[in-house]
């Protein structure tokens, strides 16, 4: 077994290449990001040599380390499954320890050697969670003094049950995630037990609310937007920014992202819109719809970056696979922006569309998921719950005629992007 406490190991070149790798949220008790489950499936392609998506997590966890965990998962940690032959593995030399979290299947058989071997990890700095916990066995017990965190199903564990092992493991000062959050009333329940972590959409779900009115600085943004698509001056477009000062302070932050790649800092509204251009302005006040409400206790900043990646990941897509038309690219950057505005206004995609002008192929994206954009859209969200929608990847990936292995590319370089835009946007 290779020493992990080594640091002059060279990794050796990895064969599994194709893969498909999911991202789900994980966040805190205010609902802000604190890390994501990596989800790896192995795709379909070539000769089909492995066996299980867990016997190849290994190679797969090498790749994306070496493509560079941190575009994975910014500030935030990764929890990635491990089996047994993982554990036993020397996969670790690819892994930065204090970026990740290894989530253990409860049902793996623990035998003294695997025992030994994950309290040797924890030795050099490596955490773990017990996945999946549905009752208080005589393995959850062993191998509670070696984990951190302790995950639970809120939809496959019933509630009398998880309101005793809750209060139990938080005893033992273990952190509880809870998974499979898909409402906001299985939130509401996790928080009165005590949870510390969420994992689920919840937070990215539409609650349709009669006569919910946008906030002032989201109606500026909005008037702004209108402006620029109608044509308007620069100057009109400047005074209707410097009405606004949180609206102004917040553009200025924004176009200084690394993610807009200036050359020179921009310091004016009017540098700001001379250099962006209105196409890239637009993107900025769309970014900073959603940017605005997470002001107040950042509740909102996973939306922000569900939106921000989905909507570069859509535009990269289409830059690939329309490389010729330029416009293709915007437009796909904004269906993806878009397709998440129903959740953060509260009111219907269809209602949506009546205030806010888009093309026909647009609208069928948003509200039908159809077409090339409407494909484009139904593969980041496949991705996004590859868990439930695996089986849709293949065929829509074949539409495309793209592969597996560009999809990833792509995926990596959105989730850096978007994390830019994050981590300066607040």
């Amino acid at each position: 077994m290779i020493d992990i406490s080594s640091n002059d190991i060279t990794p050796k070149p990895l064969r599994v290449r194709e893969f498909y790798l999911g991202r789900q949220p994980i966040l805190d008790r205010n609902q802000g990001l604190f890390g994501y489950e990596l989800l790896f499936r192995n795709a379909p392609v070539g000769p089909a040599n492995i066996t299980s998506d867990l016997s190849a997590t290994a190679s797969v966890i090498a790749h994306a380390s070496q493509l560079g965990m941190e575009k994975v998962v910014g500030d935030a940690l990764g929890f990635v499954n491990v089996d047994a032959d993982v554990i036993m593995s020397d996969i670790f030399v690819f892994l930065p320890r204090e970026k990740v979290v290894l989530e253990i299947v409860e049902s793996m058989q623990v035998t003294p050697e695997l025992r030994a071997r994950i309290s040797e990890l924890v030795g050099h700095g490596f955490r773990f969670a017990l996945e999946n916990v549905v009752s208080d066995t005589a393995q959850v017990q062993e191998l509670l003094p070696l984990v951190e965190y302790v995950k639970m199903d809120m939809r496959s564990v019933d509630p009398l049950t998880l309101a005793s092992l809750a209060p139990r493991f938080k005893r033992e000062q273990k952190k509880l995630v809870a998974e499979k959050v898909e409402t906001r009333e299985e939130f509401k329940t996790g928080l009165d037990l005590g949870f510390d972590y969420f994992q689920g959409y919840y937070f990215a779900k539409p609650a349709i609310m009669t006569g919910k009115k946008l906030s002032p600085s989201q109606l500026a943004v909005m008037e702004l937007m209108t402006l620029v698509t109608s044509d308007a001056d620069n100057v009109d477009i400047e005074r209707a920014i410097k009405r606004d000062v949180s609206l102004a302070l917040n553009l200025l932050r924004l176009v200084n992202t690394p993610a807009v790649g200036a050359r020179q800092r921009i310091d004016s509204l009017s540098q700001a819109v001379s250099v962006l251009g209105r196409r890239q302005l637009q993107r900025w006040l769309q970014i900073m719809l959603y940017a605005e409400p997470s002001k107040r206790g950042h509740s909102m900043t996973p939306l922000l970056m569900l939106a921000t990646t989905r909507g570069r990941l859509l535009e990269l897509l289409a830059h690939k696979l329309r490389p010729a038309h330029a416009h293709s690219a915007d437009v796909a950057f904004t269906v993806g922006i878009m397709s998440l505005m129903d959740t953060l206004f509260g009111v219907s995609m269809s209602e949506i569309l009546k205030q806010i002008e888009v093309n026909e192929e647009v609208a069928e994206a948003l509200l039908t998921r159809s077409g090339f954009y409407g494909d484009l859209l139904r593969l980041a969200e496949c991705i996004e719950r590859i868990e439930e929608r695996e089986g849709e990847i293949v065929p829509t990936l074949r539409d495309l005629a793209m592969s597996p292995d560009d999809l990833v590319e792509l995926e990596m370089a959105a989730y850096e992007w978007s994390d830019n835009v994050v981590r300066y946007a607040l």
